[in-house]
């Protein structure tokens, strides 16, 4: 008599999903009620009654709206790609051979691309992103069995371009419209969390097309995500371009590059905010590459579908916590140095804790709870320190040694099996703890600033 062995698949409960939905609801209606407990004088970003004119509010709704569709195109070539690799038999290895490419792709080009952005414009390089997710999208309709090496190099340029020109855009565009009224710090803020938000929200939607496109029938369905894809890009084009506003070159290309060797490689506060950036960028890589395999280790069974859009959904609810921590006068290095060390912490016992699914889906929510907070803290500090007319270039560099990182740990895991899987789990753990150590030298330097800056002033008087 044959023994049937029973297995079951771990899903996450519905309560979860409910917790998560009501917590951030909760966050966003009791903040208006929390603001009027406050000083008269406190300034909010988020739900005060500030002046803003009505030109910056229509772009704040007009750029989350396009952010919102990018975030779509990202999220649904990540969620549909690994499956569509699998369906047309692409090996582990290749696989990681496209994943090389891809890093490769970002650190030898794409980090040159946020100095092109800030000198012929922050739009027109938003526009080039939704022109190279157009191209894989046609390329992937018309090739039957299309190459995997093109579309992996336009969308990883695509992806780089997503880091940073989105956000530099915002800042410039806000930095024309709200100078004057001197509320421009107030609406980023806004904007910055709102971006984290709309962009979870978007990754999860596109999680959602992509399973409607696909649906049962794999023989009809396997292209129907490149028909969405193509359409929303071309959606982005038409919308950017209606409302184009011919933005020229800045500066020349030598003014630039003195400016930056002045006001960014010449400012250590400025390297700082890099440095964690960077450290954030390679931690987030490394858990979106290992996560699906620490969960099903050994054999164990997980829905993955219902796992991913748990953990954006911790996304959105961290993003929802900024507004709080900006109106509380909280110092943003001190916020910032506390996410880190709780997302080190974190990997660590990842790394080295064998857990039960639930354990680890609990873990990984808590991480991604706090790079919703993390992101637009950050942003927020690159507004206080980076000069807009440099942003792109500042962040797209910073870049540059998490992807390098992320090279070098792929080919001694891909190809020369040399490390484990918690090895690369502990590497962002460290990377994470550097970045702490880079906020709490940040609050020191940026503490002896604001002394001086009070005896010069006192001198003065």
């Amino acid at each position: 008599m044959g023994i049937v062995i029973e297995t079951s698949i771990w899903e996450p409960s519905s309560s979860v999903f409910i917790f998560i939905f009501f917590s951030s609801f909760l966050l966003l209606s009791l903040f208006p009620f929390y603001l009027s407990k406050l000083a008269p004088n406190t300034k909010s970003s988020a739900f005060s009654n500030h002046p803003f004119s009505f030109s910056s509010s229509r772009f704040q709704l007009y750029f989350l709206l396009l952010y919102s569709l990018a975030s779509v195109l990202e999220g649904l070539w990540s969620v549909y790609g690994e499956f569509e690799l699998v369906y047309y038999g692409i090996s582990k290895e290749d696989t990681v051979t496209f994943m090389l490419i891809g890093f490769g792709a970002a650190l030898f080009v794409g980090s040159l691309l946020g100095l092109v952005s800030d000198l012929i414009g922050r739009k027109k390089t938003c526009l080039v992103f939704f022109i190279l997710h157009l191209i894989v999208g046609i390329w992937k309709m018309v090739e039957p069995s299309p190459s995997f090496w093109v579309a992996n190099l336009c969308l990883s340029l695509a992806t780089s371009i997503f880091s940073f020109s989105f956000e530099t855009w915002a800042v410039v565009e806000h930095d024309k419209v709200d100078l004057k009224l001197g509320h421009m710090q107030d609406i980023l803020n806004e904007t910055f969390w709102l971006m984290t938000f709309f962009e979870s929200a978007s990754l999860i939607g596109s999680q959602v097309i992509g399973n409607c496109m696909v649906g049962g029938n794999l023989e009809k369905g396997i292209g129907s995500p490149s028909i969405a894809a193509t359409l929303l890009a071309i959606l982005g084009i038409t919308c950017m371009s209606r409302h184009y506003d011919g933005t020229t070159k800045i500066m020349t290309y030598k003014d630039y590059r003195m400016s930056f060797s002045v006001y960014i490689l010449g400012d250590r506060r400025i390297l700082l905010l890099a440095c964690a950036q960077a450290c954030l960028h390679f931690a987030i890589a490394v858990f979106w590459i290992l996560w699906a395999p620490t969960l099903v280790a050994d054999g164990r069974e997980a829905s993955l579908g219902l796992i991913y859009p748990c953990l954006l959904g911790a996304r959105m609810l961290g993003s929802t916590v900024f507004p709080w921590l900006i109106n509380a006068s909280l110092r943003t290095e001190d916020c910032l140095t506390c996410a880190f060390v709780v997302q080190a912490l974190l990997l660590s016992i990842i790394a080295y804790d064998y857990e039960e699914i639930g354990g680890l889906v609990t873990q990984f929510s808590l991480y991604h709870a706090c790079i919703g907070l993390i992101l637009p803290l950050l942003a927020r500090l690159r507004t206080m320190y980076v000069p807009n007319e440099l942003r792109g270039g500042t962040i797209s560099l910073s870049l540059a040694p998490a992807n390098a990182a992320i090279l070098f740990i792929l080919m001694q895991r891909g190809y020369y099996r040399t490390i484990e899987n918690s090895t690369m789990i502990v590497f962002a753990a460290v990377g994470l703890f550097m970045a702490a150590g880079c906020m709490y030298v940040l609050k020191r330097e940026a503490f002896k600033g604001d002394m001086k800056e009070e005896l010069i002033s006192t001198f003065r008087d």
